[in-house]
């Protein structure tokens, strides 16, 4: 709940010097006038009000787990790959796609860059997230789009991806 209230303060501020960097003209615009960012739509910088974890990519292990530089490993939430010796464990959902193909996807996709992450849970020693890439793509979403991993519709139900 704090980091909430700390991230919608932070674009507030955000919003308010942009604002009192427009000219005269526009400046004299009233913020009512203006409307509210939405925490549902792509953001247009890679800062997501919700999001409560930053992680520079360091690495990818497969198809649906990153590590960060800072040492943090991320499980991409409700996301399916095959496992690197391109099995799926019994009661999985089984991707079509060969897991070499989804790591080249996760690398491409994310492989260097700063993503915005927001937890969902845990799994093993992994943080399990939704993250988004400075352009505001939804790297989960993405990833199922991509054909290389599906959803897992067991963990997709409370916080579904793609919204």
């Amino acid at each position: 709940m704090r980091f909430q209230t700390f991230a919608a303060a932070l674009v507030l501020i955000l919003l308010l010097a942009g604002w009192l960097s427009l000219d005269d003209d526009r400046a004299a615009k009233s913020l009512s006038d203006t409307p509210a960012p939405s925490l549902t739509a792509p953001p247009l910088t890679a800062v997501r009000a919700d999001a409560d974890l930053s992680c520079r990519v360091a690495a990818v292990h497969d198809g649906d787990t990153l590590r960060c530089q800072d040492g943090a490993r991320i499980r991409l939430h409700a996301v399916a790959a095959r496992e690197t010796d391109e099995t799926c464990a019994p009661g999985h959902p089984c991707p079509a796609a060969s897991a070499a193909a989804a790591t080249r996807a996760l690398k491409r996709l994310t492989e260097g860059r700063d993503l915005a992450c927001r937890t969902t849970g845990r799994s093993y020693d992994r943080v399990t997230a939704i993250c988004w890439t400075p352009d505001g793509t939804e790297v989960n979403c993405a990833m199922i789009r991509s054909g290389t991993t599906v959803v897992w519709p067991r963990y997709n139900r409370q916080t579904p991806l793609c919204a």
